[in-house]
């Protein structure tokens, strides 16, 4: 018993340890610009391993720029976008995860409601039944993750997802609202998010995509770009997307009542 308990008092100490050390690494972000993330170290470890053997190296690109010099067109857009109450919330929007959740199960019942029709239009034919239920998409799960949440994601934590990791990324979401102002977040964001297979940050993803600085983007082309968050890898090769000119159109016209924090 004696073993067991120091055991667990060491595990407290070393979640207590991993505790000051994010808050350490946050402070440290109040003056010191951290010019990569836990998901873009990643990222560039998978890209350089897919490279080897092969004669073509890994794209990668990434430049830092200030608040400033990003186009407030493109901050209003991915506000817009991604999360329309950054400014005014405390990290989390407790809304939008209801109305995420929600989402999810009308999608995941509606998913659900086609394989039983399926089943019984192919009752006679089990093994057409099985592949037609199989070859159904998976209903896509929404989350409802705010800025500071998807921030605090990518910059510390791995890309596994369970309890403990939520958990943490909870904490980590708080940590950042608390030592860092809005302006700071969102530079920090914008600099580092995904763009594209090796795009991270505003000002590749500007000069990938329409060949010009961020500080340069017109409505459009931010809008453009926003839309392209949540799965940029997808529209990178799709820019030619119905959705993503009718999504942009959509975004440009939430801009007007989006205000920079």
């Amino acid at each position: 018993m004696k073993s067991f308990g120091r055991w667990v008092l060491w595990l407290l100490l070393a979640g207590m340890a991993l505790q000051v050390f994010f808050v350490l690494r946050v402070a440290l972000m109040v003056v010191v610009d951290p010019h990569s993330t836990a998901f873009m170290r990643s990222e560039a470890w998978r890209i350089a391993i897919a490279s080897l053997g092969s004669e073509k190296t890994g794209r990668w690109s990434h430049q830092w720029v200030d608040y400033d010099q990003i186009s407030p067109h493109l901050k209003r857009a991915v506000m817009a976008s991604e999360d329309a109450g950054f400014a005014s919330h405390g990290g989390v929007d407790w809304t939008a995860i209801e109305a995420a959740w929600e989402k999810n199960e009308r999608r995941l019942e509606a998913a659900e409601k086609r394989a039983e029709q399926i089943e019984r239009r192919l009752a006679k034919k089990p093994e057409a039944a099985e592949a037609a239920v199989k070859a159904i998409k998976p209903a896509k799960i929404m989350g409802g993750s705010t800025i500071t949440q998807q921030l605090a994601k990518n910059l510390l934590l791995s890309g596994e997802r369970n309890l403990l990791r939520k958990g943490q990324e909870l904490l980590l979401t708080l940590t950042l609202e608390a030592l860092l102002s809005k302006r700071r977040i969102l530079e920090i964001y914008l600099n580092s998010v995904e763009w594209g297979e090796g795009v991270f940050g505003a000002e590749a993803a500007a000069q990938r995509y329409f060949k010009k600085p961020a500080s340069k983007l017109s409505p459009q082309e931010a809008a453009r770009l926003a839309v392209m968050l949540p799965s940029p890898k997808f529209f990178e090769s799709r820019q030619g997307s119905a959705y993503l000119a009718r999504r942009t159109g959509t975004i440009v016209a939430r801009m007007g009542d989006i205000r920079e924090p």
